[in-house]
């Protein structure tokens, strides 16, 4: 990459299901040059979604040959279909001096690690396990079982909070946004 001073900068956020960080994600788009990242999938497009837009609609075989060729700086397998960021829009909104803004999963952010992609990293914790519980519990449309493995793999993805650059603790959902705004500000990319 480059080193142009108009280029933008790669924010990735992650943390686990139930945390606010798709709240915090809408919140920080279209602010300054913060733009959503839009991924690629395998999935079959909801009513009133449109390619290119929410997702880039991919055949399987087509994502794969994607894979295979780099075309994604990350991709995962999730209820059998195939997620992934495209390599190319993000370089070219960087390109363009955007911000891309990646809400991606653990795994997805040790992919971009070992590849050393630059970029402010930041994790949306829960104050605790038990205040996750209670949020998922709070959204009144899960069964049990669905919530305990949400916990189980919200408590191992805290153990990856290493990986990141900053925690951000959702206690308040208003005060997290500040708290992630202001690492922003004060983080004028580092390029390694």
């Amino acid at each position: 990459m480059s080193g142009h001073a108009h280029e933008g900068r790669l924010i990735v956020i992650s943390g686990p299901s139930g945390v606010g960080k798709t709240t915090i994600c809408h919140a920080l788009r279209g602010r300054g040059r913060i733009v959503r990242s839009v991924s690629a999938t395998t999935r079959a497009p909801r009513p009133g979604e449109v390619h290119g837009r929410d997702y880039f609609f991919l055949k399987r075989e087509d994502f794969i040959a994607k894979r295979e060729a780099g075309g994604f700086l990350e991709s995962a397998e999730y209820a059998g279909n195939l997620y992934g960021t495209p390599k190319d829009f993000v370089e070219e909104q960087m390109r363009d001096g955007n911000h891309p803004l990646l809400e991606i999963e653990v795994q997805g952010v040790t992919q971009l690690r070992k590849q050393g992609w630059p970029g402010i990293y930041v994790f949306i914790a829960p104050p605790s396990i038990d205040d996750l519980r209670k949020r998922l519990e709070g959204r009144g449309n899960m069964p049990p079982e669905v919530i305990a493995r949400r916990i189980q793999v919200a408590e191992e993805e805290l153990k990856h909070k290493d990986l990141y650059d900053f925690t951000v603790v959702n206690d308040v959902i208003d005060r997290a946004l500040a708290e992630v705004l202001q690492i922003l500000d004060r983080n004028p990319f580092r390029r390694e």
